[in-house]
């Protein structure tokens, strides 16, 4: 990661946290030193629609908007709508991704089924994935609403940066009394990595 750019996609559905998730790491690259731009999409977001975020970092990032298959890491925090994002995926990208499923509206209204076998199909294309139960680790940590920052913490695996910058993140980001849950939501995101 010297002098070129690198990218982060980050996937859900509105309501997940993912905005959040994605100006923690905005800050964490900030403050490690890296030029940093983001972008991001969310449409109908508060009624559980798709949000994307790209993260981009380096030493001098021009454009905030990933390149169609130039993506370095998916940050997938729920399984349909990580697998709609593959095609912008590199070669070799690292996934970090929940296995959570959220239904979709023409799921909901039962114009058509949640897609099957999702977690094989990704991992036949990325084998290296790393699948977890967010969920069932932010109920472990004391909140279910920590989900994303279990991702941050597996996440925070993939990519060379100390520690410090993501706890220092995360105390800025998270107010103070949901503080001390967070932090034991990432440290059990980064375990289970």
């Amino acid at each position: 990661m010297s002098g070129a750019v690198t990218n982060i996609l980050m996937v859900g559905v509105g309501g997940q946290g993912t905005l959040l998730a994605s100006e923690i790491l905005s800050e964490v690259l900030k403050e490690a030193g890296f030029d940093v731009k983001k972008s991001e999409i969310h449409g109908m977001s508060q009624r559980g629609g798709s949000v994307v975020s790209h993260v981009r970092f380096g030493k001098e990032v021009n454009s905030p908007i990933i390149p169609e298959g130039e993506a370095d890491i998916l940050l997938g925090f729920e399984l349909l709508e990580s697998y709609r994002y593959l095609p912008l995926l590199k070669k070799g990208c690292k996934l970090v991704v929940n296995d959570l499923k959220i239904n979709p509206s023409i799921v909901s209204t039962g114009g058509e089924p949640y897609p099957e076998g999702l977690e094989e199909k990704i991992r036949q294309r990325f084998p290296d994935c790393v699948l977890l139960d967010g969920e069932k680790l932010a109920i472990s940590a004391g909140n279910a609403k920590t989900a994303n920052t279990v991702l941050i913490g597996a996440l925070s695996k993939q990519i060379d940066i100390d520690e410090k910058y993501w706890l220092a993140a995360i105390e800025k980001m998270v107010p103070a009394k949901a503080l001390e849950i967070n932090r034991k939501a990432f440290y059990l995101g980064r375990e289970a990595a």
